[in-house]
């Protein structure tokens, strides 16, 4: 082969790369945060999850009542969570925007539960628990 060909060849390796790259950053949403109307849209929206991970990273295998449960989330603060089996929660939920968290507080509870918001856009929501297990919702 010859020294300029070889030379030729690396380059338009490179390039593919590099556009293989930008396409793959361009195309994910993770780390994208937009306005908490994204949770709600105008008035109500239902997410379902989508796929869950462990503190590990390790995928969680969906049991049948997991993957029947339904967030709702209302423009009024308050939020619904129903599944096949066990019935429906119902609180209420603070969004921080600046500090990228979402706090759940079961009615009549005194303890909340606070998630990091690594996604939020129209359909996409990923909420990462303190311990490390992410859940990765998306819009009905």
């Amino acid at each position: 082969m010859k020294p300029q060909s070889l030379f030729s060849l690396r380059y338009v390796a490179s390039l593919l790369l590099l556009v293989s790259l930008f396409v793959t950053a361009c195309g994910s949403d993770k780390g994208k945060v937009e306005g908490v109307n994204m949770l709600y849209g105008t008035d109500s929206k239902v997410w379902k999850t989508a796929k869950e991970t462990d503190a590990t990273g390790d995928k969680v295998k969906q049991t049948d009542a997991q993957k029947d449960q339904e967030l709702h989330v209302f423009a009024n603060g308050n939020y619904t969570m129903t599944d096949g089996a066990a019935g429906a929660v119902s609180g209420k939920y603070t969004f921080d925007q600046a500090a990228k968290t979402i706090t759940f507080t079961p009615e009549g509870s005194a303890t909340s539960n606070q998630f990091a918001v690594e996604t939020l856009t129209d359909d996409k929501l990923t909420l990462k628990s303190a311990a490390g297990a992410t859940l990765m919702l998306e819009k009905e």
